[in-house]
């Protein structure tokens, strides 16, 4: 599978960062890395890393400018893209097609070739504007995953909080955890 991971400028830098090392364990996947200027400076804040470090984790990875990437085309064949974190401002880039930058440009082709496109919203709370553009991408075709986590598993760390939210990402894209903890029904 060939799977785009975008990573801009909203709180939860980890969440992207943790996706691609939980993909990149699996040999069937290919990763191609973009990211946003606001996603390289959120991410150095929340966990001293700079995008060198990150891009390593891909395949392959793209500057944010990079407009004639391969991603920007219908043409190359991509599997699925996951922006996570996925903020306001790339969310409502994305629902009404401003294509600015890679990121959203990838995004913009991932919908218009009817690919799955899943996106962390990371926001909180959310105004009617906000839904609005939710609406708007759902009945584009698009996935919104808030990471918002459960409880059921007892996380004893914020990784545990972020992986279960992940769980949910890796099932989206048809790449279960076989070893992850899921819900059984209440034990009487």
């Amino acid at each position: 599978m060939n799977i785009i991971i975008g990573i801009s400028g909203a709180s939860g830098s980890l969440y992207g960062v943790r996706l691609l090392e939980r993909l990149r364990a699996t040999e069937s996947v290919e990763l191609h890395l973009v990211w946003t200027r606001s996603g390289e400076k959120t991410l150095f804040l929340e966990t001293g890393k700079h995008i060198a470090e990150i891009r390593a984790l891909a395949n392959h990875s793209y500057s944010p400018e990079d407009i004639s990437a391969r991603l920007a085309s219908g043409s190359y064949p991509v599997d699925a893209m996951v922006v996570a974190p996925c903020s306001i401002h790339t969310m409502s880039a994305i629902a009404h097609g401003i294509t600015s930058n890679l990121l959203t440009r990838a995004a913009d082709v991932t919908l218009k070739e009817r690919r799955k496109l899943i996106l962390m919203v990371r926001e909180t709370p959310f105004h009617l504007g906000h839904l609005r553009s939710m609406t708007a991408l759902a009945e584009m075709g698009a996935i919104i995953a808030p990471p918002i986590p459960g409880f059921y598993h007892h996380p004893q760390t914020v990784m545990d909080l972020v992986d279960h939210s992940l769980d949910r990402v890796l099932d989206l894209l048809g790449l279960p955890d076989a070893a992850i903890r899921r819900w059984q029904g209440a034990e009487q």
